[in-house]
């Protein structure tokens, strides 16, 4: 039989006198030996940082009725400021400043503003949002303008400085309101969508009886957005399902002649106009009146392409880039 062997193997066997005097492995060859390093493990890439929610916080007004607020805080161990966000005539401050499309925040002004280094906060006025409707039912600016003191006192005392503040549409006229009657609670006002012509006066009328409460609808939530092209289709229908969650009844308001008390020419802080260059609320003329009888002279007037009424939310970057200038100008 050996004759038959291949020549390498009969070479083995010879070489190997008996099978009892051959040597037995200790380790099978599929097993790797323990002197031999074993893989690496793979790298693992380190979870994304999670960005901060919004943490609801309540004030009391003057008058102790109770005010929803919403705070959104910045990863910046040494924030750049606080800055606090008014909303305007149907919606509340989440819909309006916090808008979300899924897990996608870039349409949300107040995560845009926490990653320039800023607390941001939105108040909701009464019968918005988070805040009931008082005892009467009813809203008026004068009231308004009053809750809005009282959470810009509460935002110096938590921040340790004075706010900036931005209204947006009647926002705007309560803010100016505001300002003009404490001036040392803003650090700088910015007047967004004014929707009223500075030279209008308003019947003296005060509702009364029971507020109408009507339903807000899907029609309202979508007027903002004319301009084609701006906001994607998924952004309005984010927008509409979060307005009519928040805010599905109309909050109801009267006494709106106290607005004619504004005055520009009585504004004490630094103002910035701003709008879009195709929004049909705030009317250029609106908007120059408004801009020239402000007689301090630090002051801004910024139009923004392509956009309209919500132009933080169709043109964001533009918007937030605008804002942040005249927020950190030198002084």
């Amino acid at each position: 039989m050996l004759r038959r062997l291949p020549l390498a193997l009969s070479l083995v066997l010879l070489a190997c006198p008996s099978p009892c005097e051959c040597p037995v492995p200790t380790t099978s060859p599929a097993t790797p030996s323990a002197a031999l390093p074993t893989p690496a493990d793979p790298p693992t890439t380190p979870p994304a940082p999670t960005l901060p929610e919004l943490e609801p916080l309540e004030l009391a007004a003057d008058d102790g009725h109770p005010l929803r607020m919403w705070r959104l805080a910045t990863r910046e161990p040494t924030p750049r400021g606080a800055i606090l966000l008014l909303h305007g005539r149907t919606w509340s401050g989440v819909p309006d400043f916090d808008l979300r499309v899924g897990e996608d925040r870039s349409l949300s002004l107040m995560q845009r503003l926490s990653d320039a280094g800023y607390v941001t906060y939105a108040l909701d006025l009464r019968g918005y949002g988070g805040t009931a409707r008082d005892a009467s039912g009813w809203l008026e600016p004068a009231r308004a303008a009053a809750d809005l003191a009282s959470a810009l006192a509460f935002v110096r005392e938590r921040e340790g400085r004075s706010a900036d503040l931005l209204g947006w549409s009647f926002g705007a006229l309560v803010g100016q309101l505001c300002a003009q009657q404490r001036p040392e609670l803003v650090r700088t006002l910015t007047l967004y969508g004014y929707p009223r012509d500075p030279d209008a006066r308003t019947k003296v009328a005060t509702s009364k009886g029971e507020p109408p409460r009507q339903q807000n609808g899907e029609a309202a939530a979508k007027s903002d957005f004319i301009t084609p092209g701006t906001i994607s289709q998924a952004a309005i229908d984010a927008y509409v399902s979060a307005a009519l969650a928040a805010d599905p009844i109309k909050t109801d308001w009267r006494a709106v002649h106290q607005f004619d008390a504004l005055d520009s020419a009585k504004l004490a802080v630094p103002t910035l106009v701003i709008h879009g260059v195709h929004d049909p609320i705030a009317d250029p003329l609106w908007q120059a009146k408004l801009f020239t009888r402000v007689e301090q002279p630090d002051k801004q007037w910024v139009v923004i392409p392509n956009a309209d009424h919500a132009a933080h939310l169709e043109q964001p970057e533009r918007f937030v880039a605008a804002l942040l200038a005249f927020v950190e100008r030198p002084r």
